[in-house]
């Protein structure tokens, strides 16, 4: 591990030698620098740390560059032929049409006839407010009974808003993820409705209750589903840490937040107790308490540690490890999701192979060396990696053998990531209830999409009393 051009690993052996030549150094001395040692260290591994070999994001490396082009992609920058573009199209059938004419006075002299129109059409968008009023009919009869027409059901006020509006609030707010006071303040400046924060809140609570039944339905669904992701990631809620876990996969998207992480937490849907299919994590070890489901882990964690390993603790199985996933994820691909038998026994024997040249490398800690020491001796970081690996081979390598179960947990990963954008943007969530609305409109909206449904879509649909087709 080199930092500014020092190998701390070797700088830091030289100096464990030089103390323990010294022989006048008092014992707490001793013990204070060798602490001080360990600390240089943990620091040390802190600095080189990246996307590359941990779960930071890749927005954190430093002067992080964009990798190059291959010298084997001969593909010109820009749309590659055959692509479908978006490129605007002149319409048969504009909203609008205004007819220019051509002022004769200044064409030479001579006989003109008709010969046509030359189109041009400009894409343009008018941000307007639209004011329906009702007007019942009113009718008294001889004996002066004062009769009036019905008004449709969701009129029920003399002044209110409507479903559109209600609808766009909620997809800013919830959707683009804007603050309620510019949301407030975009009502205001473009359509010149004077709507108050605390209206978009009610909006947004009308939406979460609206969606309880979809949520009932969701919650089945996933349940009844051959294959799950999960993950949870730490919010602020009122300046408190909570957990906001997510269930989903490529059809459907659970979002809730919940004061703890594990499974008191993980039970609350009642989804993972019922689940019997395929749970794909992160090896959270919570996850193995559900034993009525298999499991599988998620390998871009695994292609990181590997990273760290070889990196900072110079482990050249881990290299190998790293080399052998990436071979067999590749056969994967080629053969169409799965591998024949023989293909996983080949591949099966070859990580056992390694794995057992990785316990030499790597040998476990000596458990006689302390023996008062209460517990499990603690363990490297490559040494843990390692037993991981022996211990979850098939939770590690069923990707292989199963056609439905990914290389990573990357669907759960990527759902959760517009939790973290909510948190650059808006900040912290105020309170418990408004964490909760987010998560069941998020919920709603990211199903939906995922169902090919677009969010403005299903939120008309939402606030016209009704639930999309595909539920």
């Amino acid at each position: 591990m080199t930092v500014n051009g020092i190998d701390v690993e070797a700088t830091v052996r030289k100096l464990q030698a030089l103390l323990v030549k010294e022989k006048d150094i008092s014992p707490a001395l001793s013990t204070t620098l060798e602490t001080l040692l360990m600390v240089v260290q943990l620091l040390a591994n802190r600095l080189t740390l990246n996307s590359r070999n941990s779960s930071k994001p890749p927005s954190s490396d430093k002067n992080r560059t964009r990798e190059k082009r291959s010298s084997e992609d001969k593909r010109k920058a820009g749309g590659q032929s055959g692509s479908i573009g978006t490129t605007l199209r002149q319409l048969d059938d504009p909203d609008e049409i205004e007819t220019l004419t051509i002022d004769r006075s200044a064409l030479p002299p001579g006989e003109y006839r008709e010969a046509g129109f030359e189109r041009r059409q400009v894409f343009d968008i008018d941000i307007s407010r639209v004011v329906t009023e009702y007007r019942a009919q009113v009718v008294i009869n001889e004996n002066g009974q004062r009769f009036v027409a019905p008004f449709p059901d969701h009129v029920t006020k003399a002044v209110q808003y409507g479903a559109g509006v209600k609808a766009h609030a909620v997809y800013l707010s919830q959707y683009q993820l804007i603050p309620y006071q510019r949301v407030q303040e975009y009502f205001q400046d473009q359509l010149k409705l004077p709507i108050s924060a605390g209206s978009i809140y009610n909006f947004n609570q009308q939406a979460f209750a609206l969606l309880g039944e979809f949520e009932q339905r969701l919650v089945d669904h996933l349940v009844a589903a051959p294959l799950l992701h999960t993950d949870e990631t730490s919010v602020n809620i009122d300046g408190k840490l909570h957990w906001l876990h997510c269930h989903s996969n490529e059809r459907w998207t659970l979002f809730y937040a919940q004061t703890r992480r594990g499974t008191d937490a993980m039970n609350e849907k009642n989804v993972l107790p019922r689940f019997k299919g395929v749970l794909c994590h992160d090896h959270w070890k919570p996850y193995y308490q559900y034993t009525n489901c298999e499991h599988a882990l998620c390998n871009a964690h695994h292609l990181r540690e590997l990273e760290r390993a070889h990196e900072q603790d110079n482990q050249q199985w881990a290299k190998h490890m790293q080399e052998l996933l990436n071979t067999i994820l590749n056969d994967v691909k080629q053969q169409g999701g799965s591998l024949p038998a023989e293909q996983v026994k080949h591949y099966t024997e070859r990580y056992r192979n390694l794995l057992r040249q990785a316990e030499i490398e790597c040998p476990p800690p000596d458990e006689k060396k302390n023996p008062k020491q209460r517990g499990r001796t603690k363990r490297s970081k490559a040494r843990n990696l390692l037993e991981r690996l022996q211990l979850y081979e098939q939770d590690v390598l069923r990707f292989m053998s199963d056609p439905i179960v990914p290389f990573t947990n990357n669907q759960g990963e990527n759902d959760l990531r517009m939790t973290k954008v909510h948190q650059k943007i808006s900040g912290c969530f105020r309170s418990k209830d408004g964490a909760d609305i987010f998560c069941r409109v998020r919920s709603f909206l990211s199903t939906c999409r995922k169902n090919r449904l677009s969010a403005s879509g299903a939120l008309t649909l939402l606030f016209a009393g009704k639930l999309p087709d595909f539920l």
